[in-house]
C-alpha cells in the first residue's frame, strides 16, 4: 500500500516540513524505520532516533525543536501519538468472513440477523438472539439465547457469549472471549461442601467498548454486570459478578476485579492490579501496575501504588526508605552498642 504523505498530513490535521511528495509505504519504529516508512516522537527519550531514522516521514509535536539536523520530513501536529493512531488506521488490513453466511453455521429460525452481516463458518446463534447491521462474526463464535448485539460490531474467533446478554454498537471482542460465565458464588454449607448459588443475572456491554482476547466477564447474580461505554479492557482479564465497569477506561492485561466492586469513569488501571470486592473507585483513579486494592478510594484522580495500595508519592517514599533497611539495622544496632558502652 502506497498513501502520499499529503494524504496523511491531511488527516492529522498536520503540517509538512521537507519533501511533500513523498509517498509512504507503511508505518514503523522509530528506531527499526526504513525508507519509506511513516513514524512518530511523542517521548523525549526516542529523539536520538530523529537524527538517525531512515524513515522518510516522523509524526512531530507542534513544539519540537530539533537539536541537528533531521533527514526526514516532519510533520507537526497536535500530538503525535493520537495523529499515528489514525495513520497506523489506513494500513490496518481487516480479513472478515466471505459475505454471507459461512459453512456449518447454524442460527436458529427466531434469531434476528442485521442487513449486511458477514457470518463466519461454524457459528452457532442460539433461539431469540438480535445481531445489528453491519456485524462481522468470525468463525466458532458462539451467541446464547436471546442475546443483543449493537451495529457494527465484531466478534473475533472463538468468543462466547451468554444467554440474554447484551453488546452494544461498534464494540470489537478479541478472540476467545467470554461474556457471561458463571459469576463465582458458592454458599458454605454445615458438613464443609459448598452449594452453588445461581447466578440469574446478565451483562450489558454498552457501546464502543473494546475486550481483549481470553477476557472473561461473569454474569451477575441478579442484576447485571456492567461495562459502560468507551472503555477498553485488554487481554486476561477477570471482571466478576455485579461489578460495574465506568465509561471510558483503561484496563491493563491480567488485572482482577472481584464481585461487586464499582470502578467509576475515565480510570486507568495497570496490568496485574488486583481488587478486592465491593470496593467503590472514584473517577480519574490511577492504579499503578500489580497494585492490590483493599479498600475504597473516594478521591477523584488518585493515583495508587503497591500491595496494599496507598498514595502513590507515599509508595516511592516508603519503598526509598524501605530498600535502606538492612543498612538502618546496622547503624541501629551500632549505636545500640555505643550506647551501651557509654551507659
Amino acid at each position: 500500500m502506497t498513501i502520499p504523505i499529503k494524504t496523511i498530513a491531511r488527516l492529522v490535521n498536520g503540517t509538512i516540513e521537507g519533501n511533500k511528495k513523498i509517498p509512504i509505504l507503511a508505518p514503523s519504529n522509530i528506531d527499526t524505520a526504513k525508507k519509506g516508512d511513516i513514524t512518530f516522537l511523542a517521548n523525549s527519550k526516542y529523539e536520538k532516533y530523529v537524527y538517525s531514522t531512515k524513515a522518510s516521514a516522523i509524526l512531530v509535536a507542534h513544539s519540537f525543536t530539533p537539536k541537528q539536523s533531521c533527514a526526514a520530513t516532519l510533520i507537526r501536529v497536535a500530538d503525535a501519538y493520537s495523529s499515528f493512531a489514525k495513520v497506523l488506521g489506513l494500513f490496518e488490513q481487516t480479513f472478515p468472513p466471505q459475505k454471507g453466511v459461512g459453512h456449518h453455521t447454524s442460527i436458529h429460525p427466531t434469531a434476528k440477523i442485521g442487513k449486511n452481516c458477514q457470518i463466519g463458518d461454524l457459528v452457532y446463534i442460539h433461539e431469540g438472539a438480535k445481531i445489528g447491521k453491519n456485524c462481522i462474526i468470525y468463525p466458532q463464535v458462539y451467541i446464547g439465547a436471546h442475546v443483543k448485539i449493537g451495529n457494527n460490531s465484531i466478534l473475533y474467533p472463538g468468543v462466547k457469549i451468554y444467554h440474554y446478554c447484551q453488546v452494544g454498537k461498534r464494540c470489537i471482542i478479541h478472540a476467545n472471549a467470554v461474556i457471561g460465565s458463571d459469576g463465582f458464588g458458592f454458599a458454605p454449607m454445615p458438613d464443609g461442601t459448598y452449594s452453588k448459588i445461581p447466578q440469574v443475572g446478565t451483562v450489558i456491554i454498552e457501546k464502543d467498548v473494546e475486550i481483549g482476547a481470553n477476557t472473561v466477564i461473569d454474569r451477575a447474580t441478579t442484576n447485571t454486570t456492567l461495562i459502560k461505554e468507551g472503555s477498553k479492557l485488554d487481554n486476561l482479564i477477570q471482571v466478576a459478578h455485579n461489578v460495574e465497569v465506568g465509561s471510558q477506561c483503561v484496563i491493563a492485561a491480567q488485572a482482577g476485579i472481584a464481585g461487586s466492586a464499582k470502578i467509576g469513569n475515565y480510570c486507568q488501571i495497570g496490568g496485574q492490579a488486583g481488587f478486592v470486592g465491593h470496593v467503590q473507585i472514584a473517577d480519574g483513579v490511577k492504579v499503578q501496575a500489580q497494585s492490590g486494592v483493599a479498600g475504597s478510594i473516594l478521591e477523584k484522580g488518585t493515583s495508587v501504588f503497591g500491595y496494599p495500595a496507598i498514595g502513590y508519592r507515599d509508595y516511592l517514599k516508603a519503598y526509598t526508605v524501605f530498600k535502606q533497611l538492612p543498612k538502618l539495622e546496622q547503624r541501629i544496632r551500632v549505636l545500640e552498642k555505643q550506647i551501651n558502652e557509654n551507659s
